[in-house]
């Protein structure tokens, strides 16, 4: 989406140059210009001047070290006293600064510390201030583009995470083989009924909220397995692990489902020892799940463009739920596709 201009680089960059221009020039357009120096003051001014020059170098540098290093990395992270540390120590640095440059630089006289401290803690604390509501802004406004653009995104995947619920020729194929078993009199038919049943409830109600807990959606995937595997019998070889543990962790629903769906689209069929392998299992609130099946890279067979929202849109829904909280490996290896998700869950 093509950026407005006011939010470009160069216009940013322009702001903060204004803004910084405007907030060093008060003193000199505040300063009455009528006023007449003897040589020793103009010499003094000259050196006041420098001073000046130096100490708002080092307010710019500590609006962006603030606002960039610490309120990320130690405010947002709830390390308040290594940030109280770092603030209280870079006033010191400024006020033992000021004093250094009126004793050595400036004719010998009678320098009084409250106002010298009180000036620069006013200075200080102005910028502090508002390098930390920048910040703050900054972030707020980035959080609000960040869930607008997943907004926008879940509602442009709606109709494809309905399709990709489930195959449609899975379906079909798995009402064909109850069909068989209730003319079999089978007793499996049952809990396959109830087995399917389960499956379609989970996607029709409970996949409705922002996060279901990971045992359900890996019951949901169970169901799943299971009915493929009543269908495909002794053609494939199906290994199936799925730990959830004792936390009662949260996922986004049927964010794993589209892995396995793809497994059992190109790993059946004509493929000689056909196998599905699938992982899953938590560890220091992190899951860890791994899907692989033996493909037939020499097979032209078509598959049904309705089966799964496809890897692609997979990866950019992750990007969106989890940033950089989630780590993604798609490979090919002797004849095996291998998938492999790790996700933070805190």
């Amino acid at each position: 989406m093509k950026q407005e201009w006011y939010q470009q680089k160069w216009a940013i960059i322009a702001r903060h140059i204004l803004a910084w221009l405007i907030f060093f020039s008060l003193p000199y357009l505040l300063h009455p210009t009528n006023e007449k120096y003897d040589r020793d003051l103009l010499n003094e001014k000259q050196m006041w001047t420098l001073y000046m020059y130096f100490t708002y170098l080092v307010l710019v540098v500590f609006f962006y070290l603030n606002a960039w290093v610490f309120i990320p990395k130690l405010v947002y992270k709830k390390k308040i006293f290594d940030y109280i540390l770092y603030i209280v120590g870079i006033f010191i640095f400024m006020c033992t600064m000021r004093y250094g440059f009126e004793k050595i630089f400036l004719k010998p006289h009678h320098i009084d510390i409250k106002p010298t401290v009180l000036f620069t803690f006013f200075i200080f604390f102005f910028v502090l201030s508002a390098s930390t509501a920048f910040q703050m802004i900054v972030d707020k406004m980035k959080l609000e583009r960040q869930t607008s653009a997943r907004e926008n995104e879940l509602l442009k995947t709606e109709l494809s995470l309905l399709r990709s619920q489930v195959s449609p020729h899975f379906m079909f194929n798995v009402l064909n083989n109850m069909v068989s078993l209730a003319r079999k009199k089978s007793d499996v038919l049952e809990p396959s009924l109830i087995k399917l049943s389960s499956l379609m409830r989970y996607m029709l109600y409970e996949a409705d909220e922002d996060k279901v807990p990971l045992q359900k959606e890996t019951e949901y995937l169970q169901s799943y397995i299971d009915l493929q595997q009543q269908r495909f019998g002794k053609n494939v070889s199906i290994r199936v692990s799925l730990e959830t543990g004792d936390t009662c962790y949260e996922i986004e629903p049927m964010l794993l489902i589209p892995f396995v769906e793809n497994a059992f689209k190109h790993g059946t069929g004509m493929i000689t020892d056909a196998t599905i392998d699938i992982r899953l299992y938590t560890r220091d609130d992190k899951l860890f799940f791994s899907v692989q099946n033996r493909f037939n890279k020499d097979s032209s067979e078509i598959k049904d463009k309705t089966s799964g929202i496809g890897l692609t849109n997979v990866k950019r829904r992750l990007n969106l739920l989890y940033g950089d909280n989630y780590v993604l490996h798609i490979d090919k290896k002797d004849d095996w596709f291998i998938v492999s998700l790790q996700l933070n869950l805190h």
